[in-house]
């Protein structure tokens, strides 16, 4: 069963929040968090990539960015930036964006789930991408940014959720992206005891998004037990920041594929090769989303078209059924030669919230071919999880993207 359990957030006072909470670390290169920074000062990009902060000879993985994270992060907690919560208590974080609302419990995970797969895991991780976190963790003593995990919706949940939003939130503020960012803190013991039981009877949480950052607190979790030979499992180290969404709320975005050359084929070659697998409906200028599982829509030589893939070439199994796995087994990998997506340079991934009209731009510039998705379900991401397996690369987009800076979990007390 699921631990879950209640923290002590290091948290934004009400009005620092908006100026304080920023899109993720990976979101932007060092040239953009820069320009970010310049233009708000408070954003908690500076810690999240504090190499920023230091001259553009200092590489970005060096310990100096990572003590300069550290140092500027509680400084702002020395400063009242930042303020400490008195006692444990969850937080509920809702985001609003195109009038759909979804609302997520910030909590703490416990690493023993994520170790004994009680957390299910669908991606694997890159061990360099996990040491840069492992040190922003490890040498700020907090976790920063929240993992983006996901349940089946509870009605017990349901309803301490429903109960605490009719009281006014901590925060309430709209980004530039015109998402509506609300926070409200849960701290009536009986209703933190009712959160915390109901999430001990859920068997299975998912990470939707936040593989790296998740391998790496749980890396530094295990550090910091090789450190402290006496830990009882209660320690701060022993848990990791979480955002857990019931999947009912969630939805998931396309994540589309441009490739950047034919294979050395014509596109009339090509057009005849797709049309010898997939069902393929020409649509002209008209930009059109598929509509269903089983369906995308391709854009070559400034035309659209509709394509349908074939019910016997749908194998049932829950990774090779997904939409972006039959177009990489039967057109990506053997028509034009891209055998793994993951480090072939000819393809490149688009996520959904740029649209279709991102996908033409690219055709007429570093591309020739793109491929408008149906977006993968959170049923399939779950059935995939639970089957022990993991997806191809780029088979998710979540939006909106939860903030950091909102909340911070410290391992131990500075």
């Amino acid at each position: 069963m699921a631990v879950i359990k209640p923290f002590a957030a290091i948290r934004p006072g009400e009005e620092k929040a908006a100026k304080i909470a920023a899109l993720p670390y990976d979101v932007y290169s060092r040239t953009e968090a820069k320009e970010i920074v310049a233009k708000h000062p408070e954003s908690f990009l500076k810690i999240d990539r504090a190499e920023i902060q230091l001259e553009d000879s200092v590489d970005m993985y060096d310990k100096r960015v990572y003590q300069k994270a550290h140092d500027t992060l509680w400084e702002m907690v020395e400063k009242g930036t930042f303020i400490r919560e008195e006692k444990p208590c969850y937080y509920l974080y809702e985001l609003s964006m195109n009038g759909k609302v979804q609302t997520g419990v910030v909590a703490c995970a416990s690493i023993d789930d994520y170790e004994s797969g009680i957390i299910k895991k669908h991606e694997n991780t890159l061990a360099e991408k996990e040491v840069d976190r492992i040190n922003h963790v490890d040498i700020c003593n907090a976790q920063t940014g929240p993992i983006f995990l996901a349940y089946r919706a509870n009605l017990v949940i349901n309803q301490i959720i429903e109960e605490v939003k009719q009281e006014k939130s901590v925060y309430d503020f709209v980004t530039e992206d015109d998402v509506r960012h609300r926070v409200w803190v849960i701290s009536e013991e009986h209703q933190i005891t009712t959160l915390e039981n109901a999430f001990a009877g859920i068997r299975e949480i998912y990470i939707a998004d936040g593989h790296h950052r998740a391998a790496s607190a749980v890396k530094v979790g295990c550090k910091r037990r090789q450190e402290h030979s006496s830990y009882n499992g209660t320690e701060e180290f022993n848990y990791f920041l979480s955002v857990l969404f019931p999947d009912k709320q969630l939805s998931i975005m396309a994540y589309n594929r441009v490739v950047k050359d034919l294979n050395g084929m014509t596109e009339e070659a090509f057009l005849r090769k797709v049309s010898e697998i997939f069902e393929v409906l020409p649509l002209g200028k008209e930009r059109k989303k598929p509509e269903e599982k089983g369906c995308f829509s391709m854009y070559l030589g400034e035309k659209w078209y509709a394509c349908r893939m074939k019910s016997e070439d749908i194998p049932d199994n829950p990774v090779y059924a997904l939409d972006v796995s039959v177009l990489q087994e039967k057109l990506l990998a053997p028509v034009l030669n891209i055998a793994d997506p993951k480090t072939d340079k000819r393809i490149d991934f688009v996520g959904g919230i740029r649209g279709m009209e991102e996908l033409e731009r690219r055709c007429k510039t570093d591309c020739k071919v793109a491929f408008a998705m149906y977006p993968t379900s959170i049923e399939e991401l779950f059935a995939v999880a639970d089957a022990g397996l993991l997806m191809p690369p780029k088979s998710t987009w979540f939006e909106p993207k939860l903030r950091s800076g909102l909340f911070i979990h410290a391992l131990e007390r500075e």
